[in-house]
């Protein structure tokens, strides 16, 4: 395939009951691939099946309205002139029994709000009100594009906790697209992470976290660091010092990178803890940005070399030195720290129903 695909070697499946989130940075396909599913837009290549049953392919379309799949926009898209009730009702049909309104609104806690118009609702409540009418028809599955963007932090908060459980109770499975790595990993029961139109890895949030597929997804997910290095004897030589142990990973793609003249060039992922800041007026790195996070430091340490995006380092509190944005230091790996190994450069071709990683 070209360039100009959007997406490109997408195969994933959704479990009944499971929630799956879509992650990946802005651009990457994310919101494009749920509208394919929705049906607000046509696939030029491959089939789209739900319950078994084809909705996209070369021969077949169903329209989004037959497809039995609800949809919770980021802007909540609720009708200004309708009250709470009359929005829930929406898709219903007109002889359609309206109990399950009536519950969805006590369950999602907009009981005695019925005859409220959306201008008349909080942020959380517009939300929750978007989740009553989407699930209101009694959808198998329900699709949700960056729903808590909008909210605050503590609505956010709790509005997502309350999501499986709502799913649950309802029957439904769910697709969610976000492009907070937390937000996913708090939530979902897997987690496909996207670049560039590809899946790069579809697992649960503990497999992401302990065996990231590719250097990609450890970057994105685990916000860790990526560095060039190579195998001289037994340790490998980085630019910021020498590593004593490297873990590849264990997908068979990645297999022979554990000794010297076994692979090509590598990459090493290190976590933001694992690099150590020192103060130093002729070091050839420099603090770019830097966020207090209550408990520690979070910095953003620009080296020599454009290439290469900024370091995060997350500093510890009590801190020996407080570092200040345009501060010059030097950077070096902490002492008998261990970390992630991948093959600099792969391309990701695609990822097999049992999470095999394919690339170039």
């Amino acid at each position: 395939m070209g360039d100009g695909w959007t997406l490109e070697a997408i195969n994933f499946n959704l479990r009944p009951g499971e929630l799956v989130g879509l992650l990946g940075p802005s651009g990457c396909g994310k919101t494009t691939l749920l509208r394919l599913v929705a049906g607000f837009e046509r696939p030029s290549l491959g089939r789209i099946l739900i319950k078994g049953q084809e909705v996209a392919g070369s021969r077949r379309w169903v329209a989004p309205e037959r497809r039995g799949v609800g949809m919770v926009f980021q802007d909540y898209a609720l009708f200004p002139h309708l009250d709470a009730w009359r929005n829930t009702c929406f898709g219903l049909k007109p002889r359609q029994d309206r109990s399950r309104a009536s519950w969805l609104l006590e369950l999602l806690g907009l009981k005695g709000l019925e005859h409220r118009y959306p201008h008349e609702l909080s942020g959380g409540q517009r939300q929750r009100l978007a989740l009553a009418r989407a699930l209101a028809p009694g959808p198998s599955l329900l699709l949700l594009d960056e729903p808590f963007s909008n909210l605050d932090v503590e609505v956010r908060l709790r509005l997502r906790s309350e999501l499986p459980g709502v799913l649950s109770r309802c029957g439904a499975s769910g697709v969610i697209v976000t492009h907070d790595p937390e937000e996913a990993l708090a939530i979902c029961d897997r987690v496909a992470v996207l670049e560039a139109g590809r899946i790069h890895q579809c697992a649960s949030p503990r497999q992401l976290v302990s065996s990231p597929a590719s250097a990609f997804v450890g970057r994105f997910v685990l916000q860790g660091n990526l560095l060039p290095a190579a195998w001289e004897g037994q340790r490998l030589r980085t630019p910021l010092g020498w590593l004593e142990r490297a873990v590849p990973q264990a997908n068979s793609y990645l297999a022979g990178l554990s000794g010297e003249g076994k692979a090509g060039p590598l990459e090493v992922l290190l976590d933001p803890t694992a690099l150590e800041l020192i103060a130093d007026p002729d070091g050839a790195a420099w603090v770019m940005g830097r966020e207090f996070l209550g408990r520690d430091w979070l910095l953003q340490v620009h080296l020599e070399q454009p290439s290469r995006p900024p370091l995060k380092l997350r500093l510890r509190l009590p801190l020996d030195q407080e570092f200040s944005n345009g501060q010059r230091c030097r950077l070096r790996i902490r002492p008998s720290q261990s970390a992630l190994l991948f093959p600099a450069g792969l391309r990701v071709v695609g990822v097999s129903d049992d999470g095999e990683l394919s690339g170039s």
